[in-house]
């Protein structure tokens, strides 16, 4: 018997934090991380997951999706968030689980990982990103240049300063200064995330995401230099399954591959023909194959 059940857990600081549990409580725990920051979860990532198998738990990060007070970012950390995780896995009685995340959800997810080894049971993470300023710059200033020329001479207009003045400008109170720099930036992250790039003229509502990304990436998303690479050696004995998309425009392979020599008792599982979004079919399948896989271990 499987069920579906969300709720918001009270944290600290004023926060609440929106959790989703999919499948049987005796079912293996899995933990599901979505990226950005600040995107939060949704219906399609739940696939992922056989209910029959997986007690599934997917949790909106502070500020994102339909945790509040929504776009939030005072108090808002990696610290913070690796210690939401802990309060719901406590909430929900839970002693060890596997954790999955994609990009900024598999930094959390190293980041988490790192800082309680005894509570992860195995990893899967898509799209390796760890959180420093080299790969910002390789994404949105040598990568986008490169493929998207075009966005590259817009966004240019909005780090006259490289990318720190970009963020800035994101941050600043004056909605003439933000709205521009929110929206040209989210549009080459769009472009950058498929292969297949949508309109370029893309006019949609102002994302959250824009807004948290760059009070994370102003902060380099408060993590020390280096620290998840030199962290992941204690993660020997963690089984992890690392998977990356060959033409991941935004995260490139290498870092998944420097990851994976980093930690012993992960394997690197590149898939062809895609990029970035878990979107890709040969992606998706790959991360719920490999969710089975270490369900069946754990």
């Amino acid at each position: 018997m499987h069920s579906q059940h969300g709720f918001h857990l009270e944290v600290s600081d004023g926060h609440k934090i929106w959790v989703e549990t999919k499948g049987s409580p005796n079912g293996v725990p899995a933990l599901f991380l979505h990226g950005g920051p600040g995107s939060g979860c949704n219906a399609s990532q739940q696939a992922l997951f056989d209910p029959e198998i997986n007690y599934a738990i997917f949790v909106d990060q502070r500020g994102a999706g339909r945790s509040l007070p929504h776009a939030e970012r005072h108090a808002n950390t990696t610290k913070h968030l690796i210690d939401d995780l802990e309060a719901v896995r406590s909430h929900l009685c839970i002693d060890h689980w596997l954790v999955i995340g994609g990009s900024w959800g598999a930094t959390l997810g190293l980041a988490y990982a790192i800082s309680h080894p005894a509570r992860v049971t195995g990893m899967i993470l898509r799209a390796t990103f760890l959180g420093t300023e080299a790969e910002l710059k390789w994404a949105f200033c040598t990568a986008l240049e490169s493929f998207h020329p075009n966005l590259y001479s817009k966004l240019l207009h909005e780090m006259p300063d490289g990318l720190k003045s970009l963020w800035c400008r994101i941050l600043d109170p004056d909605p003439k200064v933000y709205t521009t720099a929110a929206r040209t930036f989210s549009v080459a992250e769009r472009a950058m995330s498929e292969l297949v790039a949508p309109s370029p003229k893309w006019d949609g509502p102002l994302a959250a995401t824009a807004f948290m990304e760059a009070h994370y990436f102003l902060n380099d998303c408060f993590l020390k230099p280096d620290e998840l690479l030199s962290g992941a050696t204690g993660l020997a004995g963690i089984p992890g399954i690392v998977i990356h998309a060959r033409y991941d425009l935004l995260c490139p392979p290498k870092t998944a591959s420097s990851l994976v020599a980093a930690w012993p008792g992960s394997r690197l599982l590149l898939i062809e023909g895609a990029g970035h979004s878990l979107g890709h079919a040969a992606v998706f399948e790959a991360v719920r194959d490999s969710i089975l896989e270490l369900s069946y271990q754990a």
